[in-house]
């Protein structure tokens, strides 16, 4: 009778040990889009973690090829005003995510600044304002509305003369949604993917009910905020790390379409929503509306919670 039970508390134990053996931790990160990508993932096999890990982000570095303003042979980079061009499906389910958002949010998020991307990339650097001719000649190159999505035959036409397109307030979201993917796919449905301020996270750490993020705005020693998510992601967008100050006024990296200039409302922006891609391109859009649309914005288009600090 002993024995039997000796045995059976054994073999629970033996259990316990396997079951904890089979849910290891592993991590992986590389630099992609001019920032860290890194994978946290838990699984049972390590070389299986790795070979997911692979295919991951080699999608995310297909993506940046596709995507990228700074490669001069990337599939938007080839795109030319007055040409309707054929895209490639990956790319055209980017374009199809960033026009939806430009629709829904008035502009907002607008897929087509960049001529004005390219000119306050310059501005940051000698941290002087542009000329008003130059700025408002990459500003009338500008506008979603003037740039023709058709979903139905995946072609885009730029009207407008000097038209560009930057993807970057969206594409690391959608690349996160798509790493995930890739990481679930290879039998490991407990990831997070963590692109720079983006989070794409799927089931739980083994013996929690989530993930904890903590959301950071304006304090670059901790979090204002810790919230415990899975099987969806988050994005904060500010000016905590990236801004210019420009003859004593302070300038973020986001550019507001109505001026041409980085934004000067201090205001960051964390959304939680169902997928990277939408949180991604609504933190951008919150940000430019202001802090008083910022939650009502995110909310009616995607968001499950929006965070406003100002």
């Amino acid at each position: 009778m002993m024995k039997g039970f000796g045995t059976l508390i054994l073999g629970l134990l033996l259990f316990a040990a396997t079951a904890q053996a089979e849910e290891q931790r592993f991590h992986f990160e590389r630099p992609l889009m001019g920032t860290l990508f890194q994978i946290t993932c838990y699984g049972e096999d390590p070389e299986a973690a790795k070979k997911a890990s692979e295919e991951a982000f080699g999608v995310g570095e297909e993506i940046n090829k596709i995507a990228s303003d700074y490669l001069a042979d990337s599939e938007l980079m080839k795109l030319k005003p007055g040409d309707p061009t054929k895209v490639s499906p990956l790319f055209a389910e980017l374009l199809d995510a960033s026009f939806t958002k430009a629709r829904e949010t008035e502009g907002a998020f607008d897929p087509t600044l960049g001529p004005l991307t390219k000119l306050w990339r310059e501005t940051r650097k000698t941290r002087k304002l542009p000329d008003p001719e130059v700025l408002a000649k990459a500003r009338a190159a500008c506008g979603w509305q003037d740039a023709e999505w058709n979903r139905e035959t995946s072609t885009i036409l730029l009207k407008k003369p000097g038209m560009q397109l930057d993807l970057g307030a969206i594409a690391k979201g959608f690349t996160a949604d798509k790493m995930f993917e890739a990481m679930k796919k290879g039998g490991f449905p407990k990831t997070c993917v963590a692109a720079g301020g983006d989070l794409r996270m799927g089931d739980p750490p083994p013996g929690r009910t989530a993930w904890r993020v903590g959301l950071q705005t304006f304090d670059l020693e901790k979090p204002e905020e810790v919230v415990e998510l899975a099987n969806c992601a988050v994005s904060t967008s500010g000016d905590l790390h990236q801004f210019v100050e420009i003859e004593g006024k302070r300038y973020s990296h986001i550019i507001d379409p109505k001026t041409g200039l980085g934004m000067t409302e201090h205001v960051a922006v964390s959304v939680i929503a169902p997928s990277g891609t939408i949180a991604d391109a609504l933190d951008t859009a919150g940000c430019v509306v202001g802090a008083d649309k910022a939650e009502a914005m995110g909310l009616k288009f995607g968001a499950t919670r929006v965070v406003v600090r100002k």
